[in-house]
């Protein structure tokens, strides 16, 4: 008798792991979208949603979508005048050199997380205290809610503390969980963090004495 032929589930296994990944799309109007889209916040389900150049520029307008979609703004801002320091990064109560705060409108206040193994954790700190400790920044004041955070860093005793648009901020989350390895995260997560904050100090620009950025042109 002659046996059956096997399966053959390895050139199935084959297919499916080697296609091509499938293009991402504008979650408003499915168009496919380049790699380096535009981001809105859902303000509803609190996530991120990818978006084309003109489904970005609607959801700029006020009242656009009844304020459900907000676009994710480009701009990266630094504050020369103000400059953390140990004392306040201990009060913060931070257990790692990095965390990112934003304005959620919903709840009307200060939001601040951090990565971890298990993705964004949120600090346990009292709002109060970190509005004590960045009032004197002017990027304070220029935060827009839900969509830009303060992204803060301790590294070898120098800190930083920049202005950026908040998907930048889930990015370094992804990032880090992918990457994280033992107590303090590994080799490999922190040459990731170090690239991410390098793209950010090329793009910042300063703010000046008035709390708007200056004409400089933004870095490439």
């Amino acid at each position: 008798m002659t046996a059956s032929p096997a399966p053959r589930t390895s050139g199935l296994r084959r297919f499916l792991t080697e296609r091509p990944p499938l293009p991402e799309r504008c979650e408003l109007c499915a168009v496919t979208v380049e790699a380096d889209h535009r981001h809105l916040v859902d303000t509803e389900k609190r996530a991120l949603a990818c978006a084309c150049a003109p489904c970005a520029l609607l959801m700029e307008q006020p009242g656009a979508a009844a304020g459900r979609f907000r676009t994710v703004p480009a701009r990266y801002l630094t504050d020369p005048g103000h400059h953390l320091d140990e004392s306040a990064w201990e009060a913060l109560q931070i257990p790692v050199g990095v965390a990112f705060l934003f304005r959620n409108a919903a709840l009307d206040r200060l939001v601040a997380l951090y990565p971890s193994p298990a993705g964004a954790t949120e600090s346990e700190l009292e709002p109060a205290t970190w509005t004590e400790v960045l009032s004197g920044s002017r990027l304070a004041q220029l935060l827009e809610p839900d969509v830009e955070a303060l992204l803060l860093r301790r590294t070898g005793g120098r800190f930083e503390c920049h202005l950026v648009p908040i998907d930048i901020c889930y990015e370094l989350v992804g990032r880090m969980r992918l990457l994280w390895q033992g107590f303090d995260s590994g080799a490999e997560a922190r040459a990731a963090l170090d690239a991410l904050f390098a793209d950010v100090a090329r793009r910042v620009r300063p703010v000046d004495e008035t709390g708007h950025p200056s004409d400089e042109a933004v870095r490439p």
